[in-house]
């Protein structure tokens, strides 16, 4: 138990150390995030790119600094226990009335297990449940926005609203015609209202900061009639003449969903009080985890909090055990899952055979790489951990013998102790792993495909069904490489079983051991045979640089199937031609950042504009 009284002056100053730490934190990230609005105005989109890059690497810097000074300042390491409980009570205290106290929280737990070396197990000296409710906070802060607006339109005066709502943003670049976008805008939510009766409580809720990423900036909010809430989402670009259109309309948690994906690059918002957006949008997405949305937000810290309270939440009220992940096994990563829990375990093996290259830190860099770039919707978000503690009875014996074998130096299996130092139960530490989503390995989901196809028999329907599962699957993985090649990746591995399907048929890559930037390959033709026993060698009879891609050769491992082969062939042949992709490097090299949406392009505005003179083409 704590002590009850707090009469030590230097827990106080260590206290107040560590909040000052974070709110410098927060006061940067929150002003990068702000900077976002200016470099969309301007269209800076190597700018953007970049903020969101650095951004990611600003919590462990301020930990660092944080940590740096409690030992320069305070020999913090040193200090007896009884004095670190009492820092704890007293950051309790600096938490009241503060507008990110989940935040603070989360910092305080980093920068205390830095500094007294505690690993994978929880103790007296870190927030393991939230000390601080979030509910009802608001910016009490003199001229401050509230979390969202509301505005209480009537049918014949919606539209007006609609651009009033616009404006209230006050971008700093013109639009090309704002009342027409609305007027779009008022046609897709009147298929919506059409022959509804509009409640008294009829209104548009709109959250006060917009929503930037990429190219792109993001009105999010929700309409209200009686007992029914539809969610919507504005998305804003620019167009080829650099003025500002509303590009589509998407509505309900589906789309919301899709544009807050794990797959996708973290938005940056200007926000105050994090936890009402973040409860804001549960009000829009209901399914969707508070762990993904604080990641959504670029609050990646955060949510690695959450999700490993809510895995400690769901271990206590579940007994299935871990095993090795179904699927083809990987050369590098041992993957391991849970049954009853949507995610799988990754962990780096000790040794790779040919012709795999690489080490370990090499591979730990591409998953940052892919962390920091942008995931157009095709790579999937990783949460790290290091020194991650289960209890040993939840493991299949053949998976413990799996990891010993290919990834002894990742495992250590020991007695936990008791508060009395008796040993307690036996617990397995994993090192360092890498958590994601599950999702359905594509070559399994195509299998299953297959299968089906071949039991249907004469069945024509279920053949039917069975066959555009292939062709959805085969068009989805083409559409993904392409948003990959738009976003100068290039997978390395390109085999079905490096992609998965999502819960939404969308197909998203995720190994990412030998992905390179586009700009950094070379993509060549294989060259002519010189001979024929040149043409019928087994063996590469031609040089072959480190960074050199021939795409035609893609097609043995790829196209074996004659179904898979007639569809990718309809679809997406240009990917086995090196001009292909020699044309996107030089695009990308020449500073060309594509547009990639998150959303169908026949959701876009784009048909309705060309229908109008003075239409202009988005860029």
């Amino acid at each position: 138990m704590f002590p009850q009284r707090l009469d030590s002056p230097l827990a106080y100053e260590v206290a107040q150390a560590m909040m000052d730490g974070f709110n410098r934190h927060y006061r940067l990230f929150r002003t990068e995030s702000a900077l976002a609005k200016q470099r969309f105005e301007t269209a800076d989109w190597h700018g953007q790119q970049r903020a969101q890059r650095e951004r990611i690497e600003f919590y462990d810097l301020r930990v660092q600094e944080a940590v740096a000074r409690l030992e320069q300042e305070f020999k913090a390491g040193e200090q007896p226990m009884d004095v670190w409980q009492q820092v704890k009570l007293h950051y309790i205290g600096l938490l009241v009335d503060h507008h990110q106290p989940e935040l603070a929280e989360t910092f305080f737990n980093s920068v205390t297990t830095k500094i007294l070396n505690r690993t994978h197990f929880h103790n007296d000296f870190i927030f393991v449940r939230p000390a601080v409710s979030t509910e009802y906070i608001e910016n009490d802060e003199p001229a401050a926005l509230p979390t969202y607006r509301a505005y209480y339109p009537t049918r014949e005066t919606l539209g007006d609203t609609l651009v009033r709502i616009i404006d209230n943003f006050r971008l700093q670049r013109p639009f090309e015609n704002l009342e027409r976008d609305a007027g779009y805008v008022l046609d897709a939510i009147g298929n919506r209202l059409n022959q509804v009766k509009l409640r008294a409580n009829f209104q548009i809720q709109v959250l006060s900061s917009l929503f930037f990423r990429n190219k792109g900036c993001y009105v999010v909010g929700k309409i209200i009639n009686g007992f029914n809430e539809l969610p919507f989402a504005l998305p804003i670009l620019h167009n080829k003449q650099g003025k500002l259109i509303i590009d589509a309309c998407l509505f309900g948690e589906d789309d919301l969903q899709a544009l807050f994906s794990f797959a996708r690059a973290y938005f940056m918002v200007e926000m105050e009080v994090p936890s009402a957006y973040v409860q804001f949008l549960r009000s829009l997405m209901p399914r969707k985890p508070r762990n993904e949305i604080y990641n959504a937000l670029g609050l990646a810290k955060q949510g690695k909090t959450l999700f490993y309270r809510d895995f400690l939440h769901h271990l206590k009220h579940s007994s299935d055990k871990f095993r090795i992940a179904p699927g083809i096994k990987g050369m590098v990563m041992l993957v391991f899952d849970l049954p009853s829990f949507p995610y799988v375990f990754k962990l780096i093996k000790d040794y790779y055979p040919p012709p795999k290259d690489t080490t370990r830190e090499q591979i730990k860099g591409k998953y940052l790489l892919v962390k920091q770039h942008d995931r157009v919707g095709r790579m999937a978000d990783t949460l790290e951990y290091s020194q991650v503690a289960f209890a040993r009875e939840r493991f299949e014996d053949e998976l413990l013998d799996e990891i010993c074998q290919h990834a002894p130096s990742q495992l250590q299996i020991s007695a936990r102790r008791n508060d009395d130092g008796s040993a307690g139960v036996e617990e397995v530490v994993i090192k360092h792993l890498y958590i994601e989503r599950r999702m359905i390995p594509l070559n399994i989901y195509l299998q299953e495909a297959f299968d089906a196809g071949q039991a249907a028999g004469e069945n024509g329907i279920a053949a039917g069904h069975a066959r555009e599962q292939i062709e959805r699957a085969v068009i989805e993985y083409g559409n993904a490489i392409k948003d990959l090649v738009a976003a100068n990746i290039f997978p390395g591995d390109m085999l079905w079983k490096n992609f998965g399907v999502t819960r939404n048929g969308k197909v998203v890559f995720y190994d990412y051991d030998e992905i390179e930037y586009i700009t950094d390959c070379q993509f060549r033709k294989v060259p002519q045979a010189r001979s024929y026993e040149d043409e019928v060698s087994g063996e590469v009879w031609y040089k072959v640089g480190p960074k050199d891609v021939f795409p035609e050769t893609f097609e043995p491992f790829l196209l074996g199937n004659p179904t898979v082969r007639e569809v990718f062939m309809k679809h997406h042949a240009e990917l086995l031609d090196a001009s292909f992709w020699q044309t996107h490097k030089e695009r990308i090299a020449a500073g060309h950042v594509h547009d990639v949406f998150p959303y169908e392009r026949e959701r876009r505005f784009a048909a309705a504009r060309r229908a109008h003179p003075a239409e202009a083409k988005v860029a």
